[in-house]
């Protein structure tokens, strides 16, 4: 992802996270992981929830998605097997923004990121930091 890209995605992110209080990890795809539960190193505790439910495995749940029409920016968020593992698809990406297109596309770009694993931005919100 170039540098212009993260800044759109982090800002993307920004806006369509409920709660200020969240820390998330953005990897390269636009794959979002929110840290309920946050620990010391976030990159970290991030790309182990990613490298656990990002890869696809067909014919099991990791191959599972849903999508949800964003509100607060242009575009969708994939959903699959971890409640806290989304990923954004922006409408320029499809060319046609039907469900199973996009939630096909998010579950790719999912699965990319739970391969490569690259920590592109970390969200810090922990109260004290």
């Amino acid at each position: 992802m170039r540098a212009v890209e993260t800044i759109e995605m982090v800002d993307v992110w920004r806006r369509v996270i409920v709660g200020d209080e969240k820390s998330w990890v953005l990897f390269e795809n636009g794959t979002c992981v929110i840290l309920m539960e946050p620990e010391e190193d976030l990159a970290a505790q991030a790309t182990e929830i990613l490298r656990e439910y990002g890869p696809v495995h067909p014919g099991s749940e990791a191959g599972d998605f849903g999508t949800i029409d964003l509100e607060a920016a242009p575009g969708w968020v994939v959903y699959g097997h971890h409640n806290d593992v989304l990923t954004y698809v922006s409408p320029e990406e499809v060319e046609s923004p039907e469900d199973v297109m996009i939630g096909l596309l998010g579950r790719s770009k999912r699965d990319q990121d739970g391969r490569g694993l690259t920590v592109v931005h970390v969200e810090d919100k922990r109260p004290d930091r």
